[in-house]
């Protein structure tokens, strides 16, 4: 499935429920998928600065993609995280520099994140293309 039908899938999801706060509770489900980093991952370096809650994520480029794994300390960050990963994962950078992030408006969730989150999906949308264009000049 492509970043774009990934995308449309989750339009989809979103579009069954009919109110805001359902849509939300989609997110926070997401997050029990929600995966941990080990401690010796969160440094620094992978902290996600400008989220409004602590998150990490770790890019690796293997085999000519782009591996990412992340973890977020709040329901709504480790919904968005696990959304999001699912989108950007495991691909190649040129799939991730040719996405559009304007897309994201596509399934209907941005206008339900308060300006401080969408901060944070900024910061990390950045984080997610710095990785890209690092593991495109690896290859």
């Amino acid at each position: 499935m492509t970043m774009e039908e990934r995308v449309a899938a989750y339009k989809e999801d979103f579009d069954l429920f009919p109110t805001a706060n359902d849509k939300l509770e989609y997110i926070f489900d997401l997050g029990k998928k929600h995966t941990t980093l080990p401690a010796e991952e969160k440094n620094d370096e992978t902290f996600v600065e400008g989220c409004a809650s602590a998150a990490w994520l770790v890019g690796e480029c293997r085999d000519g993609k782009l591996i990412l794994r992340g973890e977020g300390t709040s329901e709504m960050a480790k919904g968005m995280l696990t959304l999001l990963l699912d989108i950007f994962n495991n691909r190649t950078p040129y799939e991730i520099l040719n996405f559009d992030p304007a897309k994201l408006h596509e399934m209907g969730i941005i206008e339900l994140l308060s300006p401080v989150r969408q901060q944070s999906l900024e910061a990390f949308l950045n984080m997610v293309y710095a990785y890209a264009r690092k593991c495109k000049e690896a290859m």
